[in-house]
């Protein structure tokens, strides 16, 4: 395994961390716990193969994530980077401290090496955290109960660089991929102040992972499987700490282990053709839908236009059809006012007068639904 340092923690992290918010359940509903059988074996593998980051959070897998962690930690403790979030943004400060003595115990860790601010963003860094939340996190590092006061993130680069400069977090855990880029810049000046940067969804929240994708696998050759070329892809930025990867399969471990354990990344010419691919296909999904919004809400029929021309553009543009239709699928399966898919319109045309584009949306919609609906 490949490590790199966790900007300025003195902790030497595999550049593959485990992230553990899809662990294998036993059962399907808001009640079913993680899968022991399967797990625990499953985390301690990437263990064994030298991953020695794990990330979890209060409600993970239906609350359950850290229990599991916890349990698959036994006797690799010592050796292993621990993250965990504290969602609590409100003035009860007993509430919050409840979060983290409940990770604590459920973790069954003394401390906790990496203790975010769950979803922080600079509204809430400036509102909750810096009047009054940061003082509990003070306090409890100052306790011993944490080793770093660190964040994860969910804003725009101008956020991003406030939050750097406030100099507050050790390690700030953001989103990153193929298909989101983002907030690129805002993290090589944070890496830059010595800020260490985590990747979450380096699969793009399983859109590079579902099926296949014969427009991305083309790019690079000799790299045939898109979550691969995703992978290394998020691992050739240098100024990343490392990548999580949600696995849940003990294939999908070996798998990711063996990629990021490739000495040899993209090359500066791959991902020259990576940009130049990505961006053409970028101009080409914007010239369907930019996903501007002016054409909500939509008063007759509830259709959510921006989300079903996004999932329409992952699949025509991107060739993500698997991914696509399984959201697609969900949308009508948990169809509900605002938020339908587009079987849903009823042509009465009140949204094309407000498209900056003049797309011809009842068109589209009824090509969408055609295209995304599972034979």
């Amino acid at each position: 395994m490949l490590y790199r340092p966790l900007g300025r923690t003195g902790y030497q992290v595999s550049q593959l961390g485990f992230g553990a918010m899809h662990l294998p359940m036993a059962g399907t509903t808001s009640e079913s716990p993680v899968d022991r059988e399967l797990a625990i074996p499953m985390i301690r593998r990437a263990f064994d193969l030298g991953v020695n980051y794990i990330d979890s959070a209060v409600g993970y897998c239906n609350q359950d994530s850290q229990r599991a962690v916890g349990e698959a930690l036994k006797g690799y403790r010592e050796r292993i980077v621990v993250s965990t979030k504290n969602p609590d943004y409100g003035e009860d400060e007993r509430a919050w401290w409840t979060n983290l003595e409940n990770s604590l115990e459920r973790l069954q860790v003394e401390y906790i090496d990496i203790y975010d601010h769950h979803g922080i963003n600079w509204k809430l860094y400036t509102e909750a955290v810096e009047p009054r939340i940061g003082k509990w996190m003070a306090k409890a590092k100052d306790q011993g109960l944490i080793k770093h006061v660190c964040c994860s993130f969910h804003d725009d680069n101008a956020g991003l660089r406030n939050i750097v400069d406030s100099g507050y977090p050790a390690v700030i855990t953001l989103q990153y991929n193929l298909l989101d880029r983002q907030l690129e810049d805002g993290i090589a000046y944070a890496h830059e102040k010595g800020i260490g940067v985590v990747v979450m969804g380096p699969i793009a929240g399983g859109r590079l992972g579902a099926g296949g994708s014969a427009e991305l696998e083309k790019i690079v050759p000799g790299i045939k499987r898109v979550p691969e070329l995703a992978l290394r892809f998020v691992l050739a930025n240098q100024n990343i700490s490392l990548a999580l990867s949600g696995m849940a399969t003990l294939t999908q471990v070996e798998e990711n282990v063996a990629v990021a354990n490739n000495p040899g990344p993209l090359s500066a010419e791959e991902i020259d053709a990576i940009t130049a691919h990505y961006e053409r296909l970028k101009k080409m999904a914007d010239l369907y839908c930019s996903g501007c919004g002016y054409c909500m809400p939509c008063e007759q029929g509830g259709v959510n236009i921006p989300i079903v021309f996004n999932l329409y553009n992952q699949a025509r543009v991107y060739g993500l059809w698997d991914h696509a239709r399984y959201w697609y699928e969900r949308m009508q399966t948990y169809a509900e006012q605002g938020n339908n898919p587009a079987n849903f319109c009823k042509e009465c045309g009140e949204c094309e007068p407000k498209c900056p584009q003049s797309i011809a949306i009842r068109q589209q919609l009824a090509e969408a639904h055609a295209a995304l609906v599972k034979a």
